[in-house]
């Protein structure tokens, strides 16, 4: 399979992509920063480029059967910029499925299921900047067409994968605080194989 990864510098980013060589699946890179990728691997193409760049996007998708997204706020507006121009290029290239990751505030709430989590009393966050970013892509997936899953972590503190999770469609899993790095990723790199979260939000949570 030939998977397109963008944000694979990042904390889960970079899990997914060990995920994907170590399966050796062909794996495609677009970052801006060459220095950052310290991964050599006969399986990893890496394409030098910016998200916000219509031809990069263009030239990332080429060939590609499937895109997983890392991306995050960063305090940007990058990820709410970025999501047209990945599903104008997934359109153009056939490319249906995409995965990518979210936050558990664009989850439902629990207490209040008209809101979602980060407008609710249901989220801890002060600040609601990032949870509104990530609410932007979801409203744009659910217009596209595409068959797309946004995974929604909780807190995401660093730590391997231990296998052992829960998770949810469209909500956060009952009483769950937080999820690792590690498992976020693992769980992310094996929508690649499952359609059971086909055009759905799911929480994540231990």
């Amino acid at each position: 399979m030939n998977i397109l990864i963008l944000g694979a510098t990042g904390r889960v980013g970079s899990h997914i992509v060990t995920h994907a060589l170590n399966d050796k699946h062909q794996v495609t890179v677009l970052v801006r920063t060459l220095e950052k990728i310290q991964i050599s691997d006969k399986y990893l193409s890496i394409i030098q480029g910016n998200v916000l760049d219509k031809a990069d996007i263009a030239r990332a998708m080429q060939g590609v059967d499937v895109v997983i997204s890392a991306l995050n706020t960063d305090g940007t507006t990058t990820l709410s910029e970025s999501a047209p121009l990945m599903i104008e290029a997934m359109k153009k290239e056939g490319i249906r499925r995409i995965i990518t990751v979210g936050t558990a505030g664009i989850l439902q709430s629990r207490v209040n299921p008209d809101l979602l989590r980060y407008q609710s009393s249901e989220s801890k966050r002060k600040s609601t900047r990032s949870a509104e970013e990530h609410e932007k892509v979801y409203d744009r997936l659910k217009l596209s067409t595409l068959d797309w899953t946004i995974v929604c972590p909780t807190y995401l503190p660093d730590g391997s994968a231990m296998g052992q999770y829960r998770v949810e469609r469209d909500v956060l899993p009952e009483g769950g605080s937080e999820i690792s790095v590690g498992d976020t990723a693992e769980f992310t790199y094996r929508q690649i194989y499952s359609n059971d979260f086909i055009k759905s939000r799911v929480g994540i949570a231990y």
